[in-house]
């Protein structure tokens, strides 16, 4: 038991110190393997290309999660380019949400075609357009080779703009607009939909102040120039390089169509302040009618107190017998004349003597 709890010989304690080293050393050495292994190629093809990147680099990105072989490539294009960006400008564009390569081959566009354009105003750009349909590299592209807008939008349903001139008649208008991204506005700027409602805004004005429609015809560039003088692309992300009238022809006679509208909104009017009037009048015939008849109840009333006072005046010795008689004589000469005046009247014995 006691030979058990001696302690272990010198030799025998330096060789386990050997051993271990070893295993530690030949488990680093296999770790450094792996680790070249996996990053050696993407290491290897940025040192010939002259853009080299620091194996603590690799290690780091490949711990953010972060693609270092993408990035890698992208910083060997620009380097190529002659653009030295790093990789830490790429990585961080990268976890801020951005497409690193979009806004590498951007910059390299720019770059040839003499467009001044910053790292920082790509990045910038890449991350406003994020989930628009748009990217900065279309925006570089379009900066360099001008796109054309119509107006207004064939995708909206309309084809031509009408609009209508002093004379009333009406003009068709399609034009063409070759425009530029403007990359310092680009960011916060207006939209393709500002351009096409500005320039329809410009072309009815035009035509609107136009004394005649052949004026129009004979004359399209006017539209143009004066769409133009107007500014159209103030405060958008693009610069309006040319303004083409595609189309323009006679559209329908608005000034007449509106006058025969309002002809028969009026003739609606009249006629029924007419019907006001007759519905009047038919009111106060009525009302005359039936004072007409009130006023022969009251002669009829009174006709009839008649005999009522005659019996009074007998009653109270006012009136004698021979008033009486006379009295019945001057009302059957009067009704002799009455039936003579009838007869004699228009009509009166057909025309008979």
């Amino acid at each position: 038991m006691n030979s058990l709890l001696r302690p272990l010989p010198l030799a025998a304690t330096n060789d386990f110190l050997v051993y271990g080293a070893l295993i530690l050393g030949a488990l680093f050495a296999l770790i450094l393997v792996l680790v070249m292994l996996k990053f050696f190629a993407t290491w290897f093809r940025a040192r010939l290309a002259n853009a080299p990147v620091t194996w603590g680099s690799l290690i780091g990105m490949f711990f953010r999660k972060v693609p270092y072989s993408m990035i890698t490539d992208s910083r060997i294009s620009a380097v190529k380019a002659g653009l030295p960006f790093t990789t830490d400008q790429l990585e961080a564009h990268f976890l801020a949400g951005g497409d690193v390569l979009d806004v590498v081959l951007a910059c390299i566009a720019a770059d040839k075609a003499g467009i001044d354009l910053s790292y920082d105003r790509a990045c910038a750009i890449d991350l406003a357009t994020k989930d628009t349909g748009k990217t900065v590299l279309e925006a570089v592209r379009t900066s360099i080779n001008p796109m054309v807008i119509d107006c207004p939008n064939p995708s909206s349903g309309v084809t031509k703009i009408t609009a209508v001139a002093k004379d009333g008649i009406g003009v068709n208008v399609r034009a063409r607009v070759t425009v530029r991204t403007n990359l310092d506005r680009f960011v916060g700027g207006a939209t393709e939909e500002t351009i096409v409602a500005r320039v329809g805004e410009g072309i009815v004005t035009s035509v609107g102040s136009a004394a005649s429609y052949k004026a129009v015809l004979e004359n399209p560039d006017n539209i143009s120039k004066l769409v133009l003088e107007k500014g159209v692309d103030a405060s958008t992300a693009f610069e309006i390089l040319s303004i083409d009238i595609a189309d323009v022809d006679v559209a329908d006679n608005v000034g007449a169509r509106l006058q025969t509208e309002q002809a028969e909104a009026d003739k609606q009017v009249a006629q029924a302040k007419a019907e006001m009037r007759r519905a009047a009048a038919v009111a106060s015939e009525q009302e005359m009618a039936a004072r007409t008849q009130e006023m022969r109840a009251k002669v009829v009333e009174a006709e009839a107190q008649v005999p009522l006072a005659i019996s009074e005046a007998f009653r109270s010795g006012n009136l004698g017998i021979m008033d009486y008689v006379r009295y019945q004589n001057v009302r059957a000469d009067t009704q002799m004349r009455e039936s003579i005046a009838d007869d004699d009247g228009p009509g009166g014995n057909d025309g008979k003597i």
